[in-house]
């Protein structure tokens, strides 16, 4: 067994404790800063509903990838603030990246999937495949 499947095998077992090592450790309050992806799965028997907060993203910096059962979900996420007092100017800048990547129980049909994203929350509408599987970027209206 190697040292990564080690860290993978205490990763699994302490999730929250693990991405939390992993963020910056940034001047502004925690809460003003993007957490993971939080995601909501509907299933029906012809496909799959799934709604993704992105608070602070906009679409054109959000990407989904679908291949098979696998969707990837990415998005850049930019927050500029600035504070002026009198003569003097503080400015607060964050840029980063969450990402997600689930698994679903059928493979999807990437050729009829859509997404379509308003007010930091992104919809995907994943209809479930009846023959081959294969890998596509979707578009976010």
């Amino acid at each position: 067994m190697n040292a990564l499947t080690r860290l993978d095998r205490f990763e699994s077992m302490f999730p929250e404790l693990m991405r939390r090592w992993a963020r910056p450790m940034p001047f502004f309050d925690d809460a003003e800063l993007p957490s993971e992806i939080r995601i909501d799965v509907t299933e029906n028997e012809k496909q799959f509903l799934v709604t993704a907060d992105l608070p602070g993203a906009r679409k054109e910096d959000v990407r989904v990838s679908v291949d098979g059962n696998y969707v990837s979900i990415t998005a850049e996420v930019k927050k500029d603030e600035e504070k002026t007092e009198g003569r003097s100017v503080l400015k607060e800048t964050y840029r980063g990246t969450m990402s997600r990547g689930f698994t679903l129980a059928s493979d999807i049909d990437e050729k009829a999937a859509s997404a379509r994203m308003e007010n930091g929350v992104l919809s995907l509408t994943l209809p479930k495949r009846q023959g081959e599987s294969g890998n596509k970027l979707l578009n976010i209206q």
